[in-house]
């Protein structure tokens, strides 16, 4: 089955959910344009620039995440390990657009649904936003990232896409990965797909990009729930995914 998702949906949810942010640099360079005419002279042309590099900015950052979201091939999953015939767990932050399109990429995948959404713990207020414009997707379990509700050695393979970064405490996240070590089979896998706090989402993003952990912050992670990278991915040069396993294992 062909996947498809709508013309500019990843764009036009980032605005959806971000939208305070738009809505702040278009009040301050309206502002700016307004008094422009009050500023005294050898000013004028640093508000220019201030105002040329805040509208590249924006536009910068929405055309990269085109790119990325509706663009690419970030969503065709051809990517992934395969997943017909195995117990897969996919493992969301509150907002799940990969779902569906894992159902329908591996028509035989023995799919569960996690959300470990907490809004005293993950306070992000596109989080919020995107819960009320996508509800949770039918049968979904409300986990915690302390104690997922689990048998050991559960699933073949473990997705978190787009959702592990949103945990900020780096303790409750290495928690979370131990956990995802446990339930995950001795010679299964766990797929982490994430931007990077890297030059390339500082050149998108620019302060943006501190929302995002380093490669180096994940490596302390993963190293604490006892996984290994056994290959990294980068779909664009603004994505990385992990495919960790255990160590010790040869899946």
């Amino acid at each position: 089955m062909e996947l498809r998702r709508k013309p500019f949906q990843g764009v036009l949810n980032i605005i959806r959910f971000n939208w305070h942010f738009y809505l702040i640099a278009g009040i301050c360079l309206t502002i700016l344009a307004i008094c422009s005419k009050e500023i005294p002279e050898p000013f004028r042309d640093l508000v220019t620039i201030i105002s040329y590099i805040t509208v590249s900015t924006v536009v910068i950052s929405l055309a990269v995440s085109c790119y990325i979201y509706d663009f690419s091939k970030l969503y065709n999953f051809d990517w992934l390990p395969p997943a017909n015939f195995k117990t897969a767990l996919n493992i969301n932050a509150g907002f799940d657009e990969t779902s569906t399109l894992l159902k329908q990429k591996y028509q035989h995948i023995n799919l569960t649904i996690c959300d470990f959404y907490n809004p005293i713990k993950h306070t992000e207020i596109s989080l919020r936003r995107a819960r009320i414009a996508y509800p949770p997707i039918e049968n979904t379990l409300k986990v915690s990232t302390e104690k997922l509700p689990f048998n050991t050695h559960t699933f073949d393979i473990v997705y978190a896409i787009f959702s592990a970064h949103e945990i900020r405490n780096h303790e409750e996240r290495e928690c979370f990965f131990q956990e995802l070590h446990r339930i995950t089979k001795p010679n299964g896998c766990i797929v982490v797909t994430e931007h990077l706090r890297d030059r390339f989402n500082f050149l998108a993003y620019t302060v943006g990009f501190f929302h995002f952990h380093s490669k180096s912050t994940w490596k302390k992670t993963f190293i604490k729930a006892d996984l290994k990278i056994e290959k990294e991915i980068k779909t664009t040069p603004f994505i990385t995914t992990f495919k960790l396993i255990k160590n010790g294992s040869t899946s």
